[in-house]
């Protein structure tokens, strides 16, 4: 496997110490872990190598490999990072107050789309811990791939799937393909779509038609 190559797997993340599983591709896993999300849509993956759709240290690893089944030991600087103290932050009790929230140790919250859990509650002022729950953790990936996706329409869906990006249909005459949605994409979104599917499946031509 290769940078650029898209890939189908199954994957369970745990942490290293304690065995614990925080991520997984298997609904039965997740329900055996208690982690299952009825929001979550579990099932082989298609991932492109290279792009980031993985954590770092998983990602590295898979690259020189070939499919089949792997467990990898990932150091927490290749995982979630160490955690800093730049990440923890001082908050008024007044901004809690003014969205009927209630703080004390160890809720969650989200703030400006960073999530944060509580530390301490000490009269007016609030303690948030922003560092990633996994951070200064070691964590082990099992993983199996599958094959190696080269169909490209196949590879295009997957795209959509990865951005979690809804459309219609699909159609790819020679190195030109259009793409059928429903709801009008923005050029802010279709200028990046289309310079992915120029630069990793191989296309010429992009265009997009919104259904009426």
């Amino acid at each position: 496997m290769k940078k650029g190559d898209f890939i189908e797997l199954e994957y369970t993340g745990k942490t290293a110490d304690t065995k614990e599983v925080f991520d997984t591709t298997s609904e039965e896993t997740a329900k055996k872990e208690g982690i299952h999300s009825p929001k979550t849509k579990y099932g082989d993956i298609i991932v492109v190598l290279g792009e980031h759709q993985l954590i770092k240290g998983l990602e590295t690893r898979l690259e020189g490999q070939e499919l089949g089944k792997h467990t990898f030991n990932i150091p927490d600087t290749e995982a979630f990072g160490k955690k800093s103290a730049s990440n923890l932050k001082l908050m008024p009790a007044k901004a809690f107050k003014d969205d009927k929230i209630r703080p004390y140790p160890g809720l969650q919250i989200n703030v400006d789309g960073q999530i944060g859990v509580i530390k301490t509650v000490s009269g007016g002022r609030i303690i948030v811990d922003f560092n990633h729950p996994l951070s200064s953790r070691d964590i082990i990936y099992e993983v199996n791939v599958k094959r190696i996706v080269t169909d490209k329409k196949e590879q295009a869906e997957a795209i959509f799937k990865i951005l979690n990006l809804p459309f219609e249909e699909i159609t790819i005459d020679a190195e030109k393909i259009k793409i059928k949605t429903k709801v009008k994409y923005p050029a802010q979104l279709t200028g990046p779509l289309t310079d992915d599917f120029k630069r990793l499946i191989g296309f010429k031509e992009v265009y997009f038609e919104t259904l009426e």
